[in-house]
């Protein structure tokens, strides 16, 4: 008797894996049809470094090695200067049969040379046809015919939930296989880069060094975006990856090509988060929408009639619920349309007319920065240069109170002049320092406030 029940829970066990194991998605068909056409990438460049005195690297250990065992030897008044090859790599994927193919901008910027390695070990040279920094995405051209190609679907249709793998090279682990479902759609990247204007997907796909520029593909066997950044604080993967928009990258893809460079529509102004407090200063039952802080001059914003204190709730039918929603809209219209804003303006809702413009190539004059970054602060260009007791440095016109930037004690209106002991002179430079922080360590940060100058510490792990 018992035995027989043994038996019987052994079949029923069997039979729930063996339901549980059909529910589960197979992915060995899709890698096996879409791999010829995704394809790694190798890029070198050469890069200056500059000795010293041309005898110890650079490194004053080196010195005392020499000095020790050669004794105090006369040093060049002038440092010499060398040079050593940078290879690095990525991933890519074909998308004609004529040798075009995509890969993210920085697998690829900067290259003196760039080679392809499709699956089968052919190889070529290939060239840059166009690269747009601001939303990632470079085109490339081998010579070569009857290329295995991938099919593009639609990124638009993509559902939160839904599973997607990626194909790519992580640690140069060629044509890997990855997996996992999309965790949101749409989402913009405070880190204080130009990528404000990208509609990222974040999925939990494994995404590692050297995986970017690969494909995202749905179970269809559809490209539905290229893997383009992770968030980590150890430098590899931790469960959250985001991916460029396919629907957004053949747009890049298309303008590169035929134009060799990419139009974005621009508004001209600077916003903000709506907060509950602004909400209910605001009269506004609920704290959504993109609050205009700040006009650029004769900008199609101005000449709109959009004014200050704004608060811009629908822009070409498009719903502005985070104020991060707004550069992503305004940047997919092409310039020169004219559409519809819904603001509210002293509690009361207003449709104007606003004729959008083309995004300036310095990302300062289009106020880019208009997002938190990891300090959850936004920083501006000073332009009050007349001030015998100006400063060098970025203004701080907003500080989020539950950030790193706030708890460590910096508030708006303060002037950051350095950052990690390294001097600020323009929100560009910032950009670029903030980029290399290592987030697991404290670094400090020099603030001046009423002209009185101070040395923050900046505790970034929080």
């Amino acid at each position: 008797m018992i035995k027989n029940k043994l038996v019987l829970l052994t079949i029923l066990t069997c039979l729930i894996g063996a339901v549980e194991t059909r529910d589960l998605p197979n992915f060995s068909d899709l890698a096996e049809e879409a791999s010829p056409a995704v394809v790694n990438i190798t890029s070198s460049r050469t890069v200056k470094n500059r000795n010293s005195y041309g005898r110890g690297f650079g490194d004053p250990r080196y010195d005392e090695f020499f000095e020790r065992f050669f004794g105090q030897q006369p040093r060049p008044s002038v440092p010499r200067e060398n040079t050593r090859p940078v290879t690095s790599t990525g991933s890519g994927f074909i998308i004609s049969a004529d040798g075009y193919l995509l890969t993210n901008n920085h697998v690829v910027e900067d290259a003196d040379e760039i080679t392809v390695s499709l699956g089968d070990r052919r190889e070529y040279k290939a060239e840059v046809i166009g690269a747009d920094e601001r939303s990632d995405v470079a085109l490339l051209k081998i010579e070569a015919e009857n290329l295995p190609v991938l099919k593009i679907g639609r990124s638009k249709d993509l559902r939160v939930g839904e599973w997607v793998v990626a194909i790519g090279s992580p640690f140069q682990l060629r044509f890997s296989v990855t997996s996992g479902i999309v965790s949101a759609k749409g989402r913009s990247i405070p880190n204080g880069s130009d990528s404000t204007y990208v509609p990222f997907i974040q999925t939990d796909v494994a995404i590692n060094p050297g995986n970017s520029g690969g494909p995202l593909f749905n179970l269809e066997g559809e490209v539905i975006g290229i893997n383009s950044q992770i968030y980590t604080r150890s430098g590899g993967y931790m469960g959250v990856s985001f991916s460029i928009p396919i629907d957004y990258a053949m747009d890049v893809a298309d303008q590169l090509k035929e134009n060799g460079y990419v139009a974005r529509g621009w508004l001209g102004v600077s916003i903000q988060e709506i907060t509950s407090e602004l909400a209910e200063a605001l009269d506004m039952d609920v704290p959504k929408g993109a609050l205009i802080s700040q006009i650029v001059e004769d900008s199609p914003a101005e000449k709109s009639g959009l004014k200050e204190e704004d608060v811009i709730l629908f822009f070409d039918g498009e719903e502005i619920f985070y104020s991060s929603d707004l550069p992503l809209t305004v940047g997919a219209i092409r310039p020169d349309s004219e559409v519809n804003a819904m603001v509210l303006r002293d509690g009361k809702k207003k449709t104007i007319k606003v004729t959008v413009g083309e995004l300036p190539k310095d990302p300062e004059l289009a106020f880019n920065d208009t997002e938190k970054n990891i300090l959850g602060l936004v920083v501006n260009n000073q332009t009050n240069t007349e001030d015998r007791n100006f400063l060098e440095g970025v203004l701080v016109s907003q500080v989020d109170p539950q950030g790193i930037a706030y708890r460590s004690g910096i508030r708006t209106g303060d002037i950051i002049y350095s950052l990690a002991r390294i001097k600020v002179k323009n929100v560009a430079e910032f950009k670029d320092i903030l980029s290399e922080l290592d987030t697991e360590r404290n670094t400090t940060i020099g603030v001046a406030r009423n002209g009185n100058k101070r040395i923050l510490s900046l505790n970034l792990s929080k």
